[in-house]
């Protein structure tokens, strides 16, 4: 069945909630974002809610050894997810200083599946994301999904996970998961009002378990 990450809770009703769900992973931002959080609350949130199995990933854009360093003195990430212009160098720098796995987010465009081969045997997984001008993510638009397939086998290559983020909604995920994607990542797709939606998060699941 397809992984679930939902990802950019910003409240600690957010996390009761995604705690209950059938999400994999649970996702934080902490970069310059309307979902940015600070680590002490996440902390907090945190030491009410049980996740369970779920591991936590930490979102960040362009983040130096400091910044992942004072994030991790609180909060006990499972996963770095690098969300900006990274380069090899600082990806492998991160992953040797805090022995942890990183994702890198690859931003859609025609070519981006070749970007992808110079991660290979750096990247621990991959999440590819609609490419907007401006911004690094959370816009809450998707790119053309016949594209799935190439990310897929090029992920499948060098054995790591692969997500799919970007516009997704209990509306259109049975359109995605026409593509058999490895997994999904929703942030905006499951809120209403700014947060996350327990009836939004019922019908995501429901389809994902039916495909």
């Amino acid at each position: 069945m397809t992984v679930l990450k939902y990802c950019g809770n910003r409240s600690l009703q957010d996390v009761q909630l995604i705690a209950k769900s059938k999400a994999d992973y649970i996702g934080f931002v902490f970069a310059e974002s309307k979902r940015k959080v600070e680590p002490k609350d996440v902390k907090r949130w945190l030491s009410v809610v049980q996740l369970e199995t779920k591991q936590i990933v930490g979102v960040f854009v362009h983040p130096t050894v400091c910044s992942v360093a004072s994030v991790l003195e609180h909060v006990p990430l499972s996963i770095i997810q690098c969300h900006g212009m990274e380069t090899v160098q600082t990806v492998q720098q991160l992953k040797e200083r805090f022995q942890l796995p990183v994702w890198k987010v690859i931003h859609h465009n025609l070519e981006a599946w070749t970007y992808m081969r110079a991660w290979k045997g750096v990247a621990d997984g991959f999440v590819i994301d609609s490419g907007r001008k401006g911004a690094w993510g959370g816009t809450g638009i998707s790119f053309d999904w016949c594209n799935v397939p190439q990310y897929m086998e090029e992920a499948y290559k060098q054995g790591v996970p692969c997500f799919i983020a970007g516009g997704i909604t209990p509306d259109n995920v049975e359109q995605l998961l026409a593509y058999e994607p490895f997994g999904i990542d929703i942030s905006s797709g499951i809120e209403e009002n700014d947060r996350k939606s327990e009836k939004k998060i019922n019908k995501i699941e429901q389809k994902v378990k039916s495909c």
